[in-house]
């Protein structure tokens, strides 16, 4: 067997953290056996669907590298093919005309609820052998209903959850095509499914419900069935269902606050998924390693400290050309000039390890890309008078120190030594002139970064 996956989301808002482990796991588990993933836009809901929509979902994809084998496919442009396929269902008596209108349906379920039944469609136009079916209004349009059988039940081996068991008296003759035609969600979703020869689908918990009506009507069709898998939720921190009050929940939220897409696909496999005691893994591991057998039957719960730890291990290990031309416009935005200074990858090289997300690292290397401004009263407090003779000597001797980081330490701990000072002492003021902070990495990497010229500049405009 062929494995062939899909990911099938329905365009009506943005890629969410919760969908893209979906199409992940989904990804993963055809990489992982040479198989086919699928890509399929559920537009039918014509109401909440959007273009913007689609585009946020495909960009989301883009970003995080699960590149599709086959699709995009639109189920707007499978019309005809649903329209087939009810034709036949109605031709076999899978389906039938229901002329019952809603506020019809919405009585008879009140009735149901009344008697302490559970409300469901009760087969007015549902044809039976000797039964004698209404008049036909004239003035109404059907809708096609579903021939759920009445006995029996609907059992599924979920590869994540076990076996599930769901009576069909459970279940009511669903609706599959509405008024003007147009077929309804498990009924397009079921179709597709055959259609595209789907193996294994893998979705959330959200679907559980709408499984065993899958399951039937493939079965009308006569097609085979494929294996179903249904994720737990993701919770956030407070136990809660992720949303947006937890932050960030739309996948192209993480690009922009600074988080790099395989240190969010790292932290998506590890929810709901394991393998040993593993942490840090590439995509060509998670291939290696992904089954189904080892998905959590448990929510998994979004701990954003725990994707910043992810991300730093990524950005410690990334190309600094590669981080440089994601930083560049983050420094422009925030006012940053690059004329005369520091090459930005060397800037990285020396300030990533620092950082948890591209953003911090941004405002982190900005002491490179701005005039320093020092407090005043840090000026005060650090350059003082007992200190300037050291400042004033250190200066004069990086005049003519060969400008690498070993030279000028040397050089800093020369002058450290003949004024009895120690490092504190002449490191601080040395920041607060050159960069105008406190808190910067080593002084001697921090000066060596900078033009000769620039730190001569600075250092004598103050001493």
């Amino acid at each position: 067997m062929t494995v062939r996956t899909r990911f099938a989301p329905s365009p009506t808002g943005y890629l969410h953290v919760g969908g893209a482990r979906t199409a992940l796991f989904s990804w993963a588990y055809a990489r992982h056996f040479g198989g086919t993933f699928v890509l399929r836009i559920e537009d039918t809901d014509l109401e909440r669907s959007t273009p913007e929509a689609v585009q946020a979902i495909i960009e989301g994809m883009e970003w995080l590298g699960l590149h599709h084998d086959e699709g995009p496919f639109y189920q707007m442009q499978r019309m005809d093919r649903y329209r087939e396929v009810i034709a036949q269902m109605l031709a076999d008596g899978h389906a039938y005309l229901c002329y019952s209108s809603p506020e019809e349906v919405e009585a008879m379920r009140e009735r149901q609820r009344a008697a302490g039944e559970k409300p469901r469609y009760d087969g007015t136009w549902r044809p039976e052998a000797g039964k004698t079916l209404p008049s036909v209004p004239a003035d109404r349009k059907p809708v096609v209903r579903f021939r759920n059988p009445v006995d029996g039940e609907v059992t599924w081996h979920d590869v994540v959850k076990g076996t599930i068991t769901i009576s069909n008296r459970e279940l009511d003759d669903l609706v599959i095509a509405r008024p003007d035609g147009t077929p309804t969600y498990n009924f397009c979703v079921a179709v597709d499914d055959w259609d595209m020869k789907i193996t294994h689908v893998i979705r959330g918990d959200d679907h559980v419900n709408n499984t065993p009506r899958q399951i039937n009507i493939l079965n009308a069709l006569g097609a085979e069935l494929p294996q179903y898998g249904h994720l737990p939720m993701i919770l956030g921190t407070d136990g809660e269902k992720l949303s947006k009050r937890h932050g960030a929940v739309s996948v192209m939220d993480y690009p922009e606050q600074g988080y790099l897409p395989e240190a969010m696909l790292n932290y998506l496999a590890r929810l709901g998924w394991s393998h040993g005691d593993d942490e840090i893994f590439s995509m060509e591991q998670f291939t290696q390693w992904f089954d189904l057998d080892h998905l959590t039957k448990s929510p998994a719960q979004f701990n954003p400290e725990k994707l910043d730890w992810v991300n730093n291990h990524y950005i410690k290990q990334a190309d600094n050309t590669r981080l440089a031309a994601l930083l560049e416009p983050r420094l422009l935005a925030l006012g940053a000039r690059f004329d005369g200074a520091p090459a930005l990858p060397d800037v990285i090289a020396l300030m990533k390890d620092r950082t948890n997300t591209l953003n911090e690292l941004a405002v982190a290397a900005m002491l490179f890309y701005r005039e320093p401004a020092a407090d005043a009263a840090l000026l005060d407090q650090h350059v003082t008078d007992a200190i300037k003779p050291a400042l004033v000597q250190f200066a004069a001797h990086l005049e003519k120190v060969e400008w690498k980081k070993e030279a000028v330490s040397a050089t800093l701990k020369e002058t450290l030594a003949e004024h009895k000072l120690k490092m504190p002492q002449l490191a601080m003021p040395l920041r607060l002139l050159i960069t105008g902070q406190l808190q910067t990495p080593s002084i001697d990497a921090v000066i060596t970064l900078f033009s000769r010229e620039t730190v001569l500049t600075r250092l004598q405009k103050d001493l």
